[in-house]
């Protein structure tokens, strides 16, 4: 069974989902994007195929090097 579900994007976010998947196909794109995400069958499976991409993990660890500086300038 299929749920209707309303969501506020970006208008550029948008343009750009129509202009790259299409009209009329931007429900299935981003359902394939997300169900990895929520559906817990296979998500330990998809996390360790995750942690297995090298170089994805080399970004993300980089990434998070570079951002954690931003935090400890923060006002609490």
């Amino acid at each position: 069974m299929q749920k209707k579900l309303t969501i506020t994007i970006d208008e550029d976010v948008y343009q750009g989902l129509y202009n790259v998947v299409g009209p009329r196909r931007i429900s299935r794109f981003i359902e394939e994007l997300v169900r990895p995400y929520v559906i817990s069958q296979g998500l330990e499976t998809a996390y360790q195929q995750m942690a297995q991409d090298e170089m994805r993990e080399a970004e993300a660890l980089e990434w998070a090097e570079a951002t954690i500086g931003d935090v400890s300038d923060e006002t609490r």
